[in-house]
């Protein structure tokens, strides 16, 4: 066998081993048949690194840059070094500020929205309310003008007597408040005291059930067919009608026809008639007995005073209006 001196401490065939100098070892980066520096390159003959360093791999060429292969292989990618002192970009922060304006832009207008939607909700609400109580003004009105015959009787029937004056009966009722303390006012008509007044006697009874109370004849108006009676005792009045009487408006009549007290009918007001005597009309049905009884609006307010029926007809009374009793006797 042959002594061998192998740079690297390799021996050849048939060769005997020599140390020498130590191969250095070997870079599986850089022992690639394909790798620019060579398969057997040392590290003296190591090229100078470079910012770009080749990746053992290959990979696909449409996924970054590249290294190019020294031996027409496939080509590496390149891995970029980071470059120190690089300043950090401030399109970041730039970002993050316009992002919290923007959102504190939005936010304010969503406010703005919200608050604007409440205003309209709140006038839109208010106009509803508005509404609501003008219409249950309208059907408070509409019931207070709704005709009740049976809540008009209990209000006036306790104002209404029998009359009884000599041989005639007829009605009267009391009306307004100024006869003064324990004292009444009373209209009936003439007919109905003419007897007593005309034989000079002034006494005569208001009768309701088993109460029974004396009366004064103070004054008389025959022209109009008027009487008005005094009681020592205190009475609650009827209020008068103040406005003008339309035909058509409804009405009660309550007296003692044929001496049956407490005796309501209804009926309407039929015309208003002008000249002497008795003006208004009405129909609701009336008899002897009937005379010197009120005759009632739906408010409980005294439009008449119910005087005559036209004989041989039916649906024909007639009354003295309230406003003439007032005047010819100043008690309204």
């Amino acid at each position: 066998m042959t002594t061998a001196y192998d740079p690297f401490g390799v021996p050849g065939p048939g060769q005997t081993p020599v140390p020498g100098q130590r191969r250095p070892p070997l870079d599986p980066l850089l022992s690639l048949p394909d790798h620019p520096s060579g398969e057997w390159a040392t590290a003296s003959r190591r090229p100078a690194p470079s910012r770009a360093i080749g990746h053992p791999r290959p990979a696909r060429r449409d996924s970054g840059p590249y290294l190019p292969s020294g031996s027409g292989g496939a080509p590496y990618p390149v891995v970029a070094e980071p470059v120190e002192g690089r300043r950090r970009s401030r399109l970041g922060p730039i970002l993050v500020v316009l992002a919290l304006l923007g959102g504190t832009g939005f936010m304010a207008w969503r406010l703005e929205r919200a608050d604007s939607q409440l205003t309209s909700r709140l006038a839109a609400a208010q106009q509803r309310e508005t509404a609501l109580t003008a219409r249950a003004e309208r059907l408070e009105q509409q019931l207070a003008g709704v005709f009740d015959p049976e809540a008009i009787s209990s209000s006036v029937l306790p104002s209404v007597f029998r009359v009884r004056a000599g041989d005639f009966t007829g009605t009267a009722f009391s009306i307004g408040d100024a006869a003064g303390a324990d004292k009444a006012n009373l209209l009936t008509n003439y007919h109905v005291i003419e007897q007593v007044w005309k034989s000079g006697d002034r006494e005569v009874f208001l009768e309701r059930g088993k109460d029974r109370v004396a009366a004064t004849i103070v004054r008389v108006n025959e022209g109009e067919d008027l009487a008005l009676l005094r009681a020592n005792r205190e009475i609650a009045g009827l209020a008068s009608a103040p406005g003008t009487v339309k035909p058509g408006q409804q009405v009660v009549v309550v007296g003692a026809p044929l001496g049956l007290e407490d005796t309501v009918t209804t009926g309407v007001v039929s015309a208003t008639r002008a000249g002497g005597g008795p003006s208004l009309q009405f129909d609701a049905p009336i008899n002897p007995g009937n005379s010197g009884g009120p005759v009632v609006n739906s408010s409980d307010q005294v439009i008449g005073v119910a005087t005559a029926k036209a004989r041989d007809a039916e649906g024909i009374g007639l009354a003295v209006p309230i406003k003439t009793a007032c005047d010819a006797f100043k008690i309204c």
